[in-house]
């Protein structure tokens, strides 16, 4: 066991392939060689600069065409971008030509990733769902559509069930077009162990959380340096709003309504408090959050028997053998002090989260930190894991 978390250490984990789950699970069901031609939308913004860092290795994803706003149409990727990533821009993509975000331009794609602004994602992934193309968005205009899943890969991909719905319910009805939303980045780095408690406890109750969020998460230029060096802005417009509502959706079920159309359930079913204090800390990636739950059940498990529950859990994405997926969803520290962003916000290349100070919580049940990465996990890589279950599950054609 390592002395710094209970999972062992990267260098033992790097090949998912040996992993035991896949013994009784098939990798996957793509055909040895088959390729999905995809594209992206906001290509050169700070998001679909990451899906770009992400897909020109993946074994199935080809990246195909690359989408902005109209000043960069018609000019290669590297005359284009502000390209700010860790990593060199990648040959691969170096060249292509940028095109206007209309979908005459993406006709030959499967799969559409969005990395679009809020102000303009709206009207452009509905231009792109209508033309019956199938749309994964990190922008939040659709996360409150009643037909549109809301989806943390982890935690509920049988949201998934709700597409065919939304399809029909489209006029005209469509064959392959669609949106599917990944959740706010602060919003999937909690909601992964707590759907870890969940499943192994039963319902939460009641939940408070505090979150330190990087300023990466405001996008590029983001906050002034004047107003966030030296300091902490306890105010994040509309996030925690989006954090209390969000939650429920993501670990609510999917029911039928009274004209027996599939219906979101808010967790409806077993209650659900969420309060949630966010704010913007001088740190460039990796959104950090304080939680406390509380049990339905009583008495509650220990903090033992929670540390056991999250790092024993496992999801769809790993069983099924979805290539991005980690092998470990949740690393659980054992030092004090950890996780911090620094340190552990590119393990497993920020496919996981991690939890750390899992103790006994006086006036609710249990607290704890967690650690996710918000450029990574609480954005591109849920959209990328998202279509690659929506292939696997057959929602999009192989």
């Amino acid at each position: 066991m390592s002395s710094s978390h209970l999972v062992p250490a990267d260098d033992e984990v790097a090949d998912f392939s040996s992993s035991p789950l896949l013994a009784k699970y098939p990798r996957h069901n793509m055909q040895e060689g088959a390729v999905i031609k995809v594209g992206v939308l906001g290509a050169t913004g700070t998001v679909g600069q990451r899906f770009i860092t992400l897909l020109v290795d993946h074994p199935w994803f080809v990246l195909h065409a690359l989408g902005a706003s109209p000043r960069s149409a018609g000019k290669p990727y590297a005359s284009a971008v502000n390209w700010k990533q860790a990593n060199r821009l990648p040959p691969a993509a170096r060249d292509m030509l940028v095109n206007e975000c209309k979908p005459e331009f993406f006709a030959d794609c499967a799969v559409i990733f969005s990395g679009l602004d809020a102000d303009v994602a709206g009207e452009i992934e509905a231009a792109f769902r209508a033309a019956d193309l199938a749309v994964f968005s990190n922008a939040k205009n659709y996360r409150r559509d009643p037909l549109v899943p809301l989806i943390v890969p982890y935690v509920n991909p049988s949201h998934l069930a709700i597409v065919p719905h939304q399809q029909s319910a489209h006029a005209p009805p469509l064959k392959k077009g669609f949106i599917v939303t990944n959740a706010n980045c602060s919003t999937t780095g909690c909601v992964i162990p707590l759907a870890a408690l969940e499943k192994a406890f039963g319902p939460l109750e009641s939940l408070l959380v505090t979150t330190m969020q990087a300023i990466s998460g405001a996008g590029y230029p983001g906050v002034p340096s004047l107003d966030i060096m030296d300091n902490i802005v306890p105010f994040i417009s509309g996030e925690e709003e989006k954090m209390e509502w969000e939650t429920l959706k993501i670990l609510g079920g999917v029911v039928k309504n009274d004209e027996g159309a599939p219906t979101f359930d808010m967790h409806a079913r077993s209650p659900l408090r969420v309060s949630a204090s966010c704010n913007r800390v001088p740190v460039i990636d990796g959104h950090t959050a304080c939680v406390s739950v509380r049990f339905a059940r009583r008495p509650p498990p220990s903090p033992q028997q929670v540390r056991e529950a999250l790092i024993a859990f496992t999801c769809d994405a790993q069983t099924l053998g979805c290539p991005s997926a980690p092998l470990h969803v949740i690393s659980v520290h054992e030092e004090p002090d950890r996780p911090q962003p620094r340190l552990d916000r590119y393990y497993q290349d920020g496919a996981g989260v991690a939890v750390g100070r899992v103790r006994q919580c006086q006036v609710l049940d249990i607290k704890f930190v967690v650690l996710a990465n918000n450029v990574s996990i609480g954005a591109a890589t849920s959209s990328i894991i998202n279509a690659e279950l929506a292939v696997l599950k057959g929602v999009v054609p192989s």
